[in-house]
């Protein structure tokens, strides 16, 4: 297959790339050439911002072209109608930030998506997912019954910039007395990049459409088989040593949830259906995951390779031992 990628050279983008070539497929970037733009020498690179300069490649057609970086109603509209006479499928990355509701288990690709007061192109923490969702129907409406609109929840893996998951295998390989939130059965849900590119690429293989759901694993884990695997992994100089931390105590010391402690979000009902989200379609259609512990592992491989860099997640070594000094002074 001839397949056109729209970024493709910072996370997912570049695990898809890999998937595709080693599936055999033929792969063209198009991107602006600012992350990475030396990676896959030996690939067509087309130089351009979306926005403007699709007409390079309007003399071309592919079979199959994948949106990873589409956040704009209005943006991906005009790529998707651009690309309506042009290739057979298109892939949109979404998310599962779209649903309006979390206060529920089991979400399925049915639930209600949620929506703007009032029109904006502003992505904030409020805006993120409505705009994701007018995305979607953008892709659609320029290609009815052609689009694969993927909803992804955490992508983990190597690669990974944001620290969001890494920080986990990260910390417990640094050692010594680790804070921990004290909630072992609370769920976890992320999936591993390579496993969601190897299925997008199945996906564009095989024609399929519509909405998915995509995050995993089929059934979440508990917080305990994570740390479980961190220890497993780590090959720290000082033993780890985990300390649970009480939920109220890091309200009380306002830890930040998601980003400052990664992948903790407090027990709270608005947010009871984010680790417990219904992927039976996603596996229905071939996606499939590998284990939690060579995802750990090959993360935790690929960051100590990395060089010193401010991450934008996780916790302050110094403001972590200052919370466990004040938990165990209690």
């Amino acid at each position: 297959m001839k397949i056109l990628i729209l970024g493709g050279t910072i996370f997912l983008g570049r695990h898809i790339v890999d998937a595709a070539l080693a599936r055999g497929h033929e792969v063209t970037l198009f991107n602006r050439g600012k992350n990475n733009p030396d990676l896959y020498p030996q690939l067509e690179k087309v130089r351009g911002d979306r926005e403007k300069d699709l007409e390079q490649v309007a003399d071309r057609k592919f079979d199959a072209v994948v949106d990873t970086c589409g956040y704009v109603p209005r943006v991906v509209k005009q790529s998707a109608e651009f690309f309506a006479d042009r290739c057979r499928h298109y892939t949109f990355v979404s998310t599962i930030s779209v649903f309006s509701d979390l206060t529920k288990g089991g979400i399925d690709e049915d639930h209600p998506v949620g929506t703007l007061d009032e029109p904006t192109e502003e992505i904030t923490g409020e805006t993120y997912g409505p705009l994701k969702a007018l995305c979607e129907s953008a892709a659609e409406d320029a290609m009815p019954g052609r689009v694969f609109n993927v909803r992804p929840g955490l992508i983990v893996g190597p690669w990974d910039p944001t620290n969001r998951f890494t920080y986990w295998p990260a910390r417990f390989d640094r050692g010594g007395e680790v804070l921990i939130p004290d909630v072992p059965d609370e769920p976890i849900q992320v999936i591993d990049a390579r496993d969601l590119a190897e299925w997008t690429v199945h996906a564009l293989e095989n024609d399929i459409t519509g909405v998915y759901n995509a995050t995993g694993p089929t059934e979440p884990f508990p917080w305990r088989d994570l740390l479980r695997e961190c220890t497993s992994a780590a090959q720290p100089k000082d033993p780890v040593r985990p300390v649970p931390v009480s939920e109220d105590f890091l309200r009380e010391k306002e830890v930040g949830p998601w980003m400052e402690l990664p992948l903790w979000i407090p027990a709270e009902p608005d947010s009871y259906g984010f680790s417990r989200i219904n992927v039976q379609k996603a596996v229905s259609a071939g996606l499939r995951f590998r284990s939690l512990g060579d995802t750990v592992a090959d993360t935790l491989a690929w960051y100590r390779e990395q060089p010193e860099r401010d991450w934008p997640a996780g916790m302050a070594a110094d403001k972590e031992t200052q919370l466990l000094e004040e938990w165990k002074s209690r």
